[in-house]
């Protein structure tokens, strides 16, 4: 019987060429100077006729397969050669073609040269984001990218980039894109990329094939490109990782089971498709360095829909994951993390082999994923085993007093984290007949276990079993436990997911819980009944209750996997409606979503993450570091918005979705500032915890301990930001002025709180240290103007909470 037709996998991201040619003449161009010379017969700048249709083809496309959002990015060539007016008539046409309910994320990619301030107020008016591609210092830059007179283009870069950085334009900057020499020096290259504070850094390896290879100058090794980009991710750890760098977040995420942030790396299927000057559809713009004519299609936008250029044997090649590789790579440990290189870097035409090979940096792939695996994974959990009060550093104390938390300080939230849960793990996973696998996996296969102890609520359901409590929500305790030794399942359940992770062949007795067989990170199967039922896995997949799933041919509806949304700037957190512990919120989980509600929660992500990266800029590199899981809650009573945070599930927050994107985008930050401060406070002691005062919450009619009370003032630091934000972008009306009132009620909480705890006499010298630092937060947004009514609203408002909490005072007391 022949297999299933393999699904389309629609287009979610978009090349569109501006203009055909370039003012540069870069000499390791993959467009110009290597194989493919179809630029030389197509149109030198888009007219308006390719720009409508193509405008067309996208919406259509969207509605067809309802995308919550599709990504373009404006290309060339040089696209700021086709005129500040073509580019806003893109724009224009691309909003005005799309469904309401599908984002437009647009970009602009250019050398640079030519940008001027008329170019970023057309963007900054329409929403254009700008990357620029730029190779390091003026030595690395000037060995490729240089004018055709032999002139430096250096300066003018650096002039664009310096344009990008004043605080008018700041928010288009996208990041820069590094192609790697490796006779630039690697330290020099990101040293100065970094001196730029860039939103993020990609490095690509040069465009290169079996039949012309990348060079390998004598003397460098014979990994020379793995080398070159270890010496840049030692120089990155020793600057505290500065910037988000696309490679080495992708390699970090990859081994741990998680999304690729590029199509260079991991098995995710392609889903990008080019839109030529003249109106052509093609492949991936990188297959024009394979040979002539490699990423053709056939197809255009005025005769062909974009299903039927999915359906193209070239892209459903590049989205044939695992099956598609040769041999080699498929038997390879790193496959999982280095998904056979870029597509056009495996191909060999002088034996007719094609694509089914290994890349031609097969051996650096190797070499720098494996070093980064076993530099990075180690790191992130000694700290907490072998000293967990070892903490974090002052830098990264201060950074998160004032709210914020990078993304290497979340980084060390979740080491620590992961040493804890750990450390839980082994006291409940001892007498488990799995305990075996977990050791054998920890001593070989250490990445995949990582994976799935990282998964927040494996602390959870061991808290659980040492009698702890569950810890439900800021500050509390939860329900308490039944004592060591309960639910070893969860240990066979563990081992198993983390087994399947590793591609290890095992046989393994699993618990069945409410007719399912749970695997923490991947999925449930349902299989009926209760009792264990005994599954089987091997490098291909697993089979359990009668059911077989393959990792390329998952099994039928019985299959449940864990679902990840993929936002912008790599965020893929995971919706999370299968893991039988994550009912650990004090309010109730949701079953799980059916399509619909799946396409709902996706939009509505799609659009708050957008809303946190302008309202929050400071917040969002945490979140998207360390927030890996959102769980879908059943609805509050009559409508009202529920959220919460689990003290002890680092890295989820429990949400009923709300009506309003930006209601669920304050909800994310509001929540996730209690997931922080509870790491914090795993580490560091802030307070007495001897004292079981209850204190005053501005916010709050009952009392509240001492850590219920941080806790909420720090989640509350988010919260006035994020109004202040709203005053700042809402136009007058209705919203602005309860925008102006949220700010002045939320501002006024929170420096009461902070006080409350300061005149408490139980902050430690850390916890003074640590409140200065969130009145420092605070203090910006005392000074935003809101009003006199606002003002007196927000009064009233405190007055009648003050009034409650003295009632209750004095009942408790009486």
């Amino acid at each position: 019987m022949p297999p299933a037709p393999r699904p389309l996998v629609p287009f979610s991201q978009y090349v569109v060429k501006m203009h055909g040619r370039c003012d540069l003449a870069c000499d390791h161009c993959y467009v110009y100077e290597h194989a493919d010379t179809s630029w030389r017969g197509k149109a030198k700048v888009i007219d308006e006729a390719v720009l409508a249709r193509t405008a067309e083809r996208i919406a259509e496309h969207a509605r067809a397969h309802r995308l919550p959002a599709v990504h373009v990015v404006l290309h060339g060539g040089e696209p700021l050669l086709a005129g500040p007016a073509r580019l806003g008539r893109a724009a224009e046409l691309l909003r005005a073609a799309l469904p309401a309910d599908c984002a437009l994320d647009l970009r602009i990619h250019t050398n640079g040269v030519r940008l001027r301030t008329r170019h970023l107020d057309l963007f900054a008016e329409h929403g254009i984001k700008v990357g620029i591609s730029l190779d390091g210092d003026r030595a690395a830059n000037d060995r490729h990218r240089r004018f055709a007179d032999g002139r430096s283009s250096h300066a003018e870069v650096l002039a664009a980039v310096a344009l990008l950085r004043r605080p008018e334009y700041r928010h288009l900057y996208a990041g820069l894109l590094c192609t790697v020499d490796v006779e630039n020096d690697p330290v020099a290259v990101l040293d100065a990329l970094v001196a730029l504070e860039p939103p993020r850094v990609d490095f690509l390896l040069p465009h290169a094939t079996w039949d012309e290879p990348p060079k390998r100058p004598a003397g460098l090794g014979g990994t020379p490109y793995a080398d070159w980009l270890l010496a840049v991710h030692r120089r990155w750890e020793e600057l505290g990782r500065p910037v988000p760098v696309r490679t080495f977040d992708s390699i970090h995420r990859t081994l741990r089971g998680r999304s690729s942030l590029t199509e260079s790396l991991g098995l995710d299927p392609a889903d990008l498709v080019v839109v030529e000057t003249d109106g052509s559809f093609e492949q991936a713009d990188s297959l024009k360095t394979a040979y002539d004519g490699a990423p053709a299609t056939g197809f255009t936008v005025f005769e062909h829909s974009l299903d039927q250029v999915a359906a193209h044997p070239g892209m459903v090649e590049r989205q044939s994951g695992l099956a598609g590789l040769a041999e080699r790579c498929r038997a390879c440990p790193v496959v999982r993390s280095c998904g056979g290189g870029l597509y056009a870097h495996r191909y060999r035409g002088d034996d007719g082999s094609g694509f089914r090979n290994p890349s031609v940096f097969c051996g650096d792939l190797l070499k720098l994923i494996t070093t980064i695996r076993d530099r990075t994974v180690p790191a992130a959990t000694v700290p907490a085993q072998d000293a967990p009060g070892g903490g974090l550093t002052g830098r990264q104390l201060d950074e998160l007093a004032a709210g914020y938390g990078g993304a290497d300080t979340v980084r060390a939230l979740a080491g620590a984290q992961l040493g804890l849960t750990r450390r839980l793990v082994a006291a409940v996973g001892a007498a488990s007949p799995a305990w075996e696998l977990v050791t054998s996996l920890d001593a070989g296969d250490g990445a995949a276990l990582s994976a799935v102890l990282t998964h927040p609520y494996v602390r959870a359901w061991a808290v659980r079993c040492l009698g702890g409590g569950g810890g439900t929500g800021p500050g509390g305790t939860g329900s308490g436990g039944t004592g060591p030794g309960a639910d070893l399942g969860g240990v066979a359940e563990l081992a198993a997911a983390a087994a399947l992770r590793a591609r290890r062949s095992f046989e393994l007795p699993l618990p069945v819980r409410a007719g399912a067989v749970h695997l923490p990170t991947l999925g449930r199967v349902l299989v009926g009944g209760a009792g264990e039922t005994v599954l089987t896995g091997d490098p291909e997949g697993f089979a359990v209750g009668g059911v077989r799933i393959g990792w390329d041919a998952p099994g039928d509806e019985r299959w449940q996997p864990v679902r990840r949304v993929a936002l912008a700037d790599g965020w893929t957190p995971a919706l999370e409606d299968t893991d039988p512990q994550r009912d650990s919120h004090q309010w109730p989980v949701s079953g799980r979503l059916d399509e619909a509600e799946l396409r709902a929660w996706t939009g509505a992500l799609r659009e708050a993450w957008e809303l946190i990266g302008r309202d929050l800029p400071g917040y969002a590199p945490g979140i998207r570091t360390g927030l890996s899981t959102v769980t879908p809650l059943r609805p509050g009573p009559a409508g009202r918005d529920v959220s919460a945070a689990a003290r002890q599930a680092f890295g989820a927050v429990g949400i009923a979705r709300p009506a309003a994107a930006p209601t669920l985008a304050l909800l994310l930050a509001h929540e996730f500032q209690h997931v922080k401060l509870g790491a914090v406070l795993d580490l560091h002691d802030l307070y007495d915890r001897t004292d079981r005062r209850l204190f005053h919450a501005p916010w709050r009619p009952d009392p509240r301990p001492l850590e219920g009370l941080f806790q909420g003032t720090y989640a509350h630091l988010a919260v006035t930001e994020y109004w202040a934000a709203r005053v700042r972008v809402l136009a007058d009306g209705p919203e602005r002025e309860n925008a102006r009132f949220q700010l002045a009620r939320w501002r006024s909480h929170t420096i009461g709180a902070i006080e409350e705890l300061d005149d408490s006499g139980a902050l430690t010298p850390l916890g003074e240290r640590f409140a200065a630092g969130m009145r420092a937060a605070v203090e910006p947004w005392l000074a935003v103007p809101v009003g006199a009514a606002a003002e007196a609203a927000a009064r009233e408002a405190a007055a009648e909470n003050l009034a409650q909490w003295r009632a209750r005072v004095g009942a408790a007391s009486g």
